[in-house]
């Protein structure tokens, strides 16, 4: 992770090691305040507990529909919860929706769709983008290098 990682561009997912020491001005906007959603994969083993989790996490509006397309709409929406960026950080990100492949292969192309769109400044407050930024926690290296390369497979293919 890189000094500048909150105020890159980079439209990528972030996998880390939960004991990887990062300086905190790394991982934080210099100003302007964050929303923070810090959840588990171990307890999103599959879509509808992943829907449940980011609904919790983000407090979703009841419109939410509990699928794919109803996530996707509230990631990059927000509008009930105004923050000068948002940091998504899931722990123990190898189990994520690990009961279907392309269900997970799915939420990986979701969430780096909401890095990208809050990236864009079109339609965004003083044409500016919104932080929003994605860290996957791995604990073992072996685990971070199979994950990182799932998401290299995932992000750069359209949604």
């Amino acid at each position: 992770m890189t000094n500048n990682w909150w105020d890159s561009s980079a439209d990528e997912l972030t996998v880390c090691s939960p004991r990887a020491l990062v300086e905190v001005a790394a991982v934080l906007p210099a100003t302007g305040g964050i929303v923070v959603a810090r959840l588990d994969g171990a307890r999103m083993l599959d879509a509808d507990h992943a829907f449940y989790e980011f609904s919790d996490a983000l407090r979703f509006p009841g419109y939410f529909g509990w699928n794919f397309n109803a996530l996707s709409d509230c990631l990059r929406d927000l509008s009930w919860l105004p923050a000068d960026g948002y940091l998504v950080v899931i722990e123990n990100a190898t189990r994520l929706v690990s009961s279907d492949a392309g269900d997970r292969h799915t939420l990986f192309r979701i969430l780096s769709r909401a890095v990208r769109h809050w990236a864009s400044p079109l339609g965004k407050p003083a044409g500016r983008g919104v932080p929003f930024r994605v860290l996957l926690l791995c604990d073992r290296d072996e685990e971070a290098a199979l994950l990182r390369q799932e998401i290299a497979g995932v992000v750069h293919r359209a949604f």
